[in-house]
């Protein structure tokens, strides 16, 4: 009679966790985004085995490069229209859809020490210099700059001094830099930048559309199982905290 082969219960335990075969997730992400990805890969790696491979640029750079072929698992939106867009051309499975994260739109001036207040006159009298703000056409925080300066009235008074990031990882850097005198940025990389000082004005959220931000599986290759994965790791507890820690809002939860 043949024995049963039978695994000692550590062995066991680690087959059950982790899969016969680790994949690299290729993550196409967000700029503003990034840098909480960062801090998530490893979890991910610890509790699936699978890696992740990070390319950060506008999302509308990186839906441009999806639709000619980049060989992308994921995509990380800033925005939820582009990933709808991918679903709907049937370049993305709609089954995973979902919204990772609520962006806030801030006004950021990294040498001066306002007044709660002086945030919004700032932007009503169409002061204080030149004014930093993502790509309105690529990049959603951006848009949603564009949509408070409107919703302000403002957004003539500031067209001949707007500087134009391609993402808001340039627009960011512009106003840390000096070369532009503050910006409308994500309030994630104020948090996320450790000599970030100043003043910083969070954008009342009904001036603009909401930033939800939406992420889909891409790619149909050998490592869509792990994309799936992935996809369903960031709505977990443990990821939901880091991304609430970094300055995003969670679908569905208080601020």
């Amino acid at each position: 009679m043949p024995k049963r082969c039978t695994y000692p219960g550590t062995l066991l335990a680690l087959l059950l966790v982790f899969p016969v075969h680790a994949d690299t997730v290729n993550v196409a992400v967000a700029s503003n985004f990034a840098e909480t990805l960062r801090r998530l890969a490893p979890l991910f790696s610890r509790q699936s085995g699978h890696q992740i491979k990070i390319s950060a640029a506008s999302t509308g750079k990186l839906y441009a490069q999806i639709l000619h072929g980049a060989p992308f698992d994921v995509f990380l939106a800033a925005d939820q229209e582009r990933p709808k867009r991918l679903v709907e051309a049937n370049r993305a499975d709609a089954g995973t859809l979902t919204t990772y994260a609520l962006g806030q739109l801030v006004l950021w001036q990294p040498k001066a020490a306002w007044s709660e207040a002086d945030g919004s006159r700032l932007l009503l009298e169409g002061e204080g210099g030149t004014l930093a703000i993502a790509n309105p056409t690529t990049a959603p925080y951006g848009t949603a700059a564009q949509e408070a300066l409107e919703a302000l009235g403002v957004w003539s008074k500031f067209q001949d001094r707007i500087v134009r990031g391609e993402n808001i990882g340039q627009t960011f850097h512009f106003v840390a830099s000096g070369a532009a005198d503050f910006g409308l940025v994500a309030y994630s990389q104020i948090l996320n930048w450790e000599r970030a000082k100043g003043f910083v004005w969070r954008v009342p959220h009904n001036l603009h559309s909401p930033i939800r931000q939406q992420g889909v599986v891409v790619g149909n290759g050998s490592g869509r199982l792990a994309a799936v994965a992935f996809m369903k790791f960031l709505t977990s507890t443990e990821a939901a905290q880091i991304i609430a820690r970094d300055g995003y809002l969670i679908e569905g939860k208080p601020e």
